[in-house]
């Protein structure tokens, strides 16, 4: 064997001063790349996703070769590209490399594809902290231990005290620790107005490339590639950032959770994408934001919602996903067992608001956080979809989906499968809410007042029966008991008539 070593970069390590560069002897050592065909075909990736991991994958393997890396990198097109452990394996033996270095992976079953494959071929493996995070693995267990319940705000304040964000003397900055309660505007009647378009970048040629090589090879996977104009390198990453920051953070905080008909941006960052693959730090995302805070270019709730998604919730649900694997993803505390609706792969549906995040989904790979919790995950946890389906739905469709950050937001925080793990109750809800928030039950066929009847909206009627299937856990809930209390007003004739409603339309949904 050669002492020859291999630092391996994965497709959502593209940063360019990741700590596994600083392990190469560039006169003597390999970097590393794989595309795997397996990748797309494993979850049914949407098309824009593949692209977009390929794309971002290939510039920065450019990017490599120009600082005088030795790169071995292996496309779809390559004989071993089927799957990723045969690509490892295959390279290892025909480099009999001594070495191989890699930043934590961002998915369990990856890490263990690679520990397997050096042991098979003897190669030493050397897994590195990943510094993207502004806390490890470590730094989260150390703060999880002895604690009973976990509670992400009690982590966010933790992450801005150690990090010095949006502090000012030891206290929050304002004197409040978060304004949620003025973050959740409707937009009202007159709707969110004009609204700056998203930034876009033309595919170059490396991305024509790629474009083709997906229709090539995932012809019938779902989504199309029609205007993809994802930022796919690090300097359109940096300017998507400083887009977001100077046209749409001031009006982000208060209308965050506001959704409207084919508004699918709105004041949305779409950085996670970005953010996710490492051509951004959390880090400079977070000071961007604060330093238009200070320059008095974005209002204080406007900021503190933007860093509370970064600095809290994304790290907190890194934390949990690490803290639990690999039992998380096989969890399903509410024992839902039914089918994913097929309407969730076409957007065939009558109900207006799932056709439309659906329809909106298949065509861009992009929702923003409240279209997927409260009406795609919303009405899969109302229906009782297991779990493991709705988790592997998201993997597939959206195309910032990376196993650390989405299996947390769909088991935990939509589905209630960790059992109250994540977050400490679920999140039901009827039809009256997304009409509250967004404009998508106008004209559609379905009243969101009404939970039977001919034109009762299924989310209304899911909602009431969701309550009822469960009246046992969560009747004496602290935080959930107030919804379950309403059934106390619901006579026995008026139970029977919401089951048996329920039952009528699971019937329906299932026949197509």
């Amino acid at each position: 064997m050669s002492d020859t070593g291999i630092a391996l970069i994965l497709g959502d390590q593209l940063d360019r001063g990741s700590p596994v560069l600083a392990t190469v002897r560039r006169g003597t050592d390999r970097v590393l790349m794989i595309e795997s065909r397996e990748e797309s075909q494993r979850v049914w990736s949407h098309k824009a996703r593949s692209a977009l991991f390929l794309a971002a994958m290939r510039h920065h393997r450019d990017w490599l070769k120009a600082q005088g890396y030795r790169v071995d990198y292996l496309t779809l097109d390559d004989a071993h590209a089927g799957s990723f452990a045969s690509a490892l394996d295959t390279t290892l033996q025909r480099l009999r490399a001594a070495w191989l270095a890699v930043v934590e992976p961002g998915e369990y079953g990856v890490r263990e594809v690679i520990e397997a494959a050096c042991r098979r071929n003897a190669v030493d493996l050397q897994v590195l902290e990943d510094p993207h995070f502004l806390c490890g693995t470590t730094g989260f267990a150390e703060w999880r231990r002895g604690r009973r319940t976990l509670v992400m705000e009690h982590f966010y304040r933790h992450m801005r005290k150690s990090h010095d964000v949006l502090i000012d003397d030891g206290e929050p900055l304002g004197g409040r620790w978060n304004f949620d309660r003025d973050n959740r505007r409707p937009f009202g009647r007159e709707g969110p107005g004009m609204l700056p378009a998203l930034p876009t970048y033309a595919p170059d040629a490396v991305t024509r490339g790629v474009l083709a090589d997906v229709e090539r090879h995932f012809p019938g996977n779902p989504g199309h590639l029609d205007g993809f104009a994802w930022p796919v390198t690090r300097e359109q990453a940096l300017t998507a950032l400083e887009d977001f920051v100077k046209l749409r953070l001031s009006a982000f905080g208060p209308f965050q959770d506001a959704m409207w008909q084919e508004q699918p941006y709105l004041n949305h960052s779409a950085l996670s994408a970005a953010l996710n693959l490492k051509l951004l730090a959390p880090r400079e995302v977070i000071d961007a934001a604060t330093q238009a805070l200070a320059r008095g270019r974005a209002p204080l709730q406007s900021v503190e919602g933007f860093v509370r998604q970064v600095l809290g919730w994304r790290e907190y649900v890194r934390g949990v996903y690490w803290s639990e694997m690999p039992g998380y993803l096989e969890r399903n505390a509410l024992g839902a067992h039914a089918d994913l609706p097929d309407f969730y792969w076409t957007g065939d549906t009558d109900m207006q608001c799932l056709r439309a995040v659906i329809g909106q989904t298949l065509a861009l790979g992009y929702a923003h956080h409240i279209q997927r919790l409260m009406v795609t995950g919303l009405f899969a946890l109302l229906y009782g979809v297991e779990p493991a389906q709705v988790h592997s739905w998201y993997l597939a469709v959206y195309v910032d989906a990376i196993e650390w950050a989405e299996a947390p937001n769909t088991l935990g925080m939509s589905q209630y499968a960790d059992g109250g793990l994540l977050a400490s109750k679920p999140y039901p809800a009827s039809g009256r809410y997304i009409a509250r928030m967004s404009n998508y039950c106008d004209g559609c066929r379905y009243a969101p007042e009404k939970a039977t009847g001919e034109n009762a909206c299924p989310f209304t009627t899911l909602y009431w029966d969701f309550l009822l299937r469960h009246e046992a856990r969560f009747a004496r809930h602290p935080r959930a008991g107030l919804q379950w209390r309403n059934l106390a007003r619901l006579d026995d004739t008026r139970r029977m008539e919401i089951r048996t409603a329920a039952e009528r339309l699971r019937r329906r949904i299932m026949a197509g």
